[in-house]
């Protein structure tokens, strides 16, 4: 490994450029990184295999769903990109969960593929701070520091040289991948887009740790050929609801259109040709060495392991208003393409499909995202972020995230500020940073609410009461948006106490408006706030019973009868937060010995040792250290501040 003093004095070096912060890879997790750094005002360098293919949606193209939904509305909050473009983009809208309460409603929409990378090309392009380069990105310069290494730079495959003090690598499923089809086995990218390759050796060469998953994606068929007339129609919802705060209650705002997805079903015939030729499964033959995702199983998989099951959900949707390309998701595969046209052929309405795209299993490479401090940085190699599905994580919301997170905290690390870190209780992104760095991930990592201790109060309709102000503060959040955000939350206080003042006396009125919403009738004077909490009862309902209700907002009059409606609940998550942030406020000093604390059990030692935890509630949530190894910690770290004050004193 070369630093950047040594690789200048190489014959034929060449320094092409130089800026505050160089990112590897255009896909979700780049072009957040890049533009957050780039709008906290550092030059920014953004290298990307094709510039025709930034951003791009390889798999299903739609955003959001059972928690990423939230990761989306949490990215817009704090100032990223995401949620504008899908908003713009968006073909279809459906609010998952939206009868199970709001603590698990999650927004999706359907993405028209190619107007969102044309859409985040032009954002990209008008930066006038960041620069794009279509190149291969195939080293790192980095040099020897007193006590850990430091990046300086990247080499691409041309030779060129590239100098900056802060790297982002966010080289997505094209890190040395190879794309299977049946017995085919070829070194791409999706879409058979050329692989990244180099960089990985880079990383071994580091002495990172590294793994290979694998992920799948369906076919892509002609519309014509698709009988959906055969399928169920589902249809998007009657009211869409943007991502974005920025179109929240804006009359003018509307989708880009409003199709339809359908529903089949695979059958029997489709279970018996798929167990006759599971020997030709790359999955079962032992082609595919990496390891898939649990959550989004292949066809073939999925017949092995739930044999019970005689069909399974096919869902059909479009993938952009450009094309008549339909996505089959649901069938996901790696079968060879003979097979995966039988399978058509005993599926209702496809047995005539034409495939536009043949289905594929594709293997890359990724790290132990273990070996990353909080900020995603990689210990010891100061510069140097890692975001996206190189910290083992799937989804282009977990990417899209990750990539944000990262461009603040470069950005940071330079200002020689402290790390932007989300905590579990302020949101999904600190969730999923928490679980990946602290947990670490032995498959493909996929957000999903059941993965949140709070999740009433990580909300999809709350993000921005949550994280605005830490957008503001951080200085990612415009102005404009923060004025905007102010006022909502002022709307709201006004009525929370309005109705809490407002009190409603029994009479012929009130007994008709309650009895009629099968609530029982009123028999002394009552605040309107108490009303709001019975659950068959709402702030629309109770209309009639408050005459001189203001005007207000959507979004105001669902934050407050949320609020209102579960108060006692949210009470007692607040209360579960306050023991959490009091084990997360017990920091845990760098240069303590963990193999001296007596009472630690031998696997604890280890493990606290390589992890290196930044707290005691870090520390508790690591694989391996037990509830009685945490007590044994907190009481060394008693004695320790009594001995030591000052660094290693708790909050």
């Amino acid at each position: 490994m070369l630093s950047f003093e040594e690789a200048q004095k190489q014959p034929h070096a060449f320094v092409a450029g130089e800026a505050d912060i160089i990112v590897v890879g255009a896909g979700h997790a780049g072009c957040e990184a890049a533009l957050a750094a780039a709008r906290l005002g550092r030059r920014v360098i953004l290298f990307t295999m094709t510039l025709d293919s930034l951003a791009n949606l390889p798999c299903n193209p739609n955003i959001g769903g059972t928690a990423k939904g939230q990761i989306v509305r949490e990215i817009d909050a704090l100032g990223g990109e995401m949620g504008r473009l899908a908003d713009q983009h968006m073909i279809q809208f459906r609010m998952l969960n939206a009868t199970k309460g709001p603590a698990v409603m999650s927004p999706r929409a359907q993405i028209n593929r190619t107007g969102y990378q044309r859409g985040m090309k032009r954002v990209l392009e008008s930066e006038p701070l960041l620069t794009l380069i279509q190149q291969e990105v195939t080293g790192l310069l980095i040099a020897d520091g007193n006590d850990k290494r430091i990046v300086e730079g990247v080499v691409t495959a041309t030779g060129s040289l590239f100098k900056a003090p802060g790297v982002i690598l966010c080289p997505g499923t094209f890190l040395d991948g190879r794309v299977i089809i049946g017995d085919s086995v070829r070194s791409s990218g999706p879409d058979q887009l050329a692989p990244s390759c180099g960089l990985g050796d880079v990383l071994t060469e580091l002495g990172l740790p590294t793994r290979r998953f694998k992920t799948g994606t369906p076919g892509r068929f002609h519309r014509r050929s698709v009988a959906v007339e055969q399928m169920e129609m589902q249809p998007a919802d009657g009211e869409a609801r943007p991502f974005s705060f920025e179109h929240e209650d804006d009359p003018a705002w509307k989708p880009a259109a409003d199709l339809a997805c359908y529903i089949t079903w695979t059958t029997e015939r489709t279970k018996k040709l798929l167990s006759d030729n599971i020997d030709r499964s790359p999955l079962y033959s032992g082609v595919i060495e990496g390891i898939g995702p649990r959550y989004c199983p292949s066809i073939e998989d999925k017949i092995v392991k739930f044999p019970e099951h005689t069909r399974h959900h096919v869902f059909i949707e479009p993938t952009g208003l450009d094309t008549q390309e339909m996505y089959a998701s649901g069938l996901s595969t790696s079968m060879p393409e003979e097979i995966q046209r039988a399978m058509l052929e005993t599926i209702p309405g496809m047995e005539k499909a034409e495939i536009m795209r043949p289905a594929y299993a594709i293997e890359y490479l990724c790290v132990d995202p273990t070996i990353l401090e909080l900020s995603l940085e990689v210990k010891g190699i100061e510069g140097l972020f890692l975001a996206g599905q190189i910290n083992g994580s799937s989804g282009y919301e977990e990417a899209a995230a990750q990539g944000l997170i990262a461009g603040i905290n470069a950005v940071r690390r330079q200002q020689a500020l402290e790390p932007l870190v989300i905590d579990r209780s302020e949101g999904y992104i600190g969730v999923l940073i928490d679980d990946l760095v602290t947990k670490g991930t032995n498959e493909p990592y996929r957000l999903m609410t059941s993965r949140a201790e709070y999740r009433l109060l990580l909300r999809q309709d709350n993000a921005d009461t949550r994280l605005s102000p830490i957008g503001h503060e951080i200085g990612l959040l415009p102005e404009e948006r923060w004025q905007a955000y102010l006022r909502k939350q002022q709307a709201i206080d006004r009525e929370m106490n309005r109705l809490s003042e407002l009190r409603v006396r029994k009479s012929e009125l009130s007994d008709a408006v309650l009895t009629a919403a099968g609530s029982t009738p009123l028999k002394v004077t009552t605040r309107m706030h108490d009303l709001l909490k019975r659950p068959e009862l709402s702030y629309a309902l109770l209309a009639p019973l408050d005459p001189e209700r203001p005007d207000l907002p959507v979004s105001v009059r669902e934050s407050v009868e949320i609020q209102i409606r579960y108060e006692g609940y949210i009470k007692l998550e607040n209360d579960r937060v306050a023991r959490f942030r009091k084990l997360e406020s017990k920091r845990l000093p760098k240069e303590i010995d963990y193999a001296r604390i007596k009472g630690l059990r031998l696997e604890a030692r280890q493990k606290l040792s390589d992890r290196r935890p930044e707290s005691v509630g870090q520390a508790s949530r690591i694989s391996g250290v037990s509830p009685a190894d945490i007590q044994v910690l907190l009481v060394y770290m008693e004695q320790w501040n009594r001995q030591e004050p000052g660094p290693c004193r708790t909050e």
